[in-house]
């Protein structure tokens, strides 16, 4: 096994409540719900930036109105109640009553279960929209690297002792069953941080967590 870290591990976040995979085994991790595959309104709505911008600031934040999201993405509140309309009637998100002031106040949140574009079982429902969300999660993913990138020289030199993102690389011998079990681990290992989690600490974050990997047949 071949390491190369060159920044300490992270805390990890790859969707609060739904996470979002282009590839799966069919089943998330032992005593996890299974994965659904994304209906075609699901990959729809998530094929528009600024939904997609929406549905992460819902899931960070558990519980936000449409007025929320609209001042943390700086747009109009009546343009991103469109959108979350648009994510609701998709089955990405819905409403908590219990969170609400009055019946008039409308309090959205991330609908939880694991979702997966496509797989050979249950095949992608809309290959167009299919490949514009997987493009689309790729650039968020470079997006993540290069905030790393950008900061890891301030950690390495020194002027930055706190530790703000990885960059881990591995390279190890499984057969596919391992590898899948693997995963099965590390979803385990995510689940039980977001349990264990104190939500009132006050130096708490919101961490984004890309884990990728490919085998020599790619």
């Amino acid at each position: 096994m071949e390491t190369d870290a060159p920044t300490p591990a992270a805390g990890a976040d790859t969707a609060d409540e739904t996470e979002a995979r282009t590839t799966s085994p069919g089943t998330s991790a032992a005593g996890g719900p299974d994965v659904v595959t994304m209906t075609t309104a699901m990959l729809k709505a998530l094929s528009h930036p600024l939904r997609r911008a929406a549905l992460r600031e819902v899931r960070q934040h558990r519980y936000l109105r449409a007025a929320d999201v609209a001042e943390r993405l700086g747009e109009p509140a009546n343009k991103v109640s469109f959108h979350l309309r648009v994510l609701a009637d998709a089955g990405l998100i819905a409403e908590a009553p219990e969170q609400a002031r009055d019946r008039r106040d409308r309090v959205w949140t991330v609908v939880p279960g694991a979702l997966t574009v496509g797989s050979p079982e249950h095949p992608v429902a809309d290959q167009a929209l299919g490949d514009a969300v997987m493009s689309a999660f790729v650039e968020e993913h470079y997006a993540i690297v290069q905030r790393v990138v950008a900061w890891a020289p301030e950690y390495v030199s020194g002027r930055d002792a706190e530790v703000h993102g990885t960059f881990v690389r591995d390279s190890l011998q499984l057969t596919p069953a391992e590898f899948e079990a693997l995963l099965d681990r590390l979803d385990i290992a995510v689940r039980e941080a977001k349990e264990q989690h104190d939500e009132s600490a006050p130096d708490t974050r919101y961490y984004d967590l890309d884990v990728i990997a490919a085998d020599n047949l790619i």
